[in-house]
């Protein structure tokens, strides 16, 4: 679809669309039938996640509530885990890598809407894809904003708003999310069991 294309090249677009608007709705019911199923039933819950986003590995665990836009603009690499409340508006591509957790109560979004309240009235906006590369681990009540992308083996911190780009293998953390400082070997914890 034209307008679908126009979003994932970054270009303003007037976004309101009857064809959008079913899409929409074709996914939020996905996004319901999910969510009412019992966390035991795997197998339905699988199948549900499977048709609806665009990519997803093996061995995932996504938790509800779940909520997305179109889903299928969604990919996901392999050992994936979603905590509760996450949300996805996937106008723009969302990659996401291997064995990255996301804790309770993210948002991500690639969409962004016009300042100026006539031309947001109207419904103009844009979006901008999201990467979440290998590794990463974000915690609870993040919110990953358009245009981002987060580096290899990074840890965002607990209600981070994350703006910018954040580097490999950092911790990041705060409003706006900055990285504070790299993840090394001493970061590395003793077991007991």
């Amino acid at each position: 679809m034209e307008l679908i294309d126009a979003l994932h090249r970054g270009e303003w677009v007037h976004g309101i669309n009857s064809d959008v608007s079913v899409m929409l709705l074709a996914t939020e019911d996905s996004c319901h039938r999910l969510n009412t199923l019992m966390p035991s039933q795997k197998t339905e819950r699988h199948a549900i996640l499977k048709s609806m986003l665009g990519h997803i590995g093996e061995n995932f665990t996504i938790h509800s509530p779940f909520r997305c836009d179109f889903g299928k603009h969604i990919r996901i690499g392999d050992n994936f885990v979603g905590n509760y409340n996450l949300t996805i508006l996937d106008e723009a591509p969302v990659n996401i890598g291997n064995r990255v957790f996301i804790g309770p109560n993210v948002s991500i979004y690639t969409i962004t809407h016009a300042l100026d309240p006539e031309q947001r009235a109207e419904g103009i906006m844009r979006a901008k894809p999201v990467t979440i590369a290998d590794d990463v681990w974000i915690c609870g009540n993040v919110t990953i904003l358009p245009g981002v992308t987060i580096g290899r083996g990074a840890v965002i911190a607990a209600g981070s708003v994350v703006t910018t780009d954040i580097p490999p293998m950092h911790l990041a953390m705060g409003v706006p999310c900055r990285a504070t400082r790299p993840i090394t070997d001493t970061d590395r914890v003793n077991t007991t069991i």
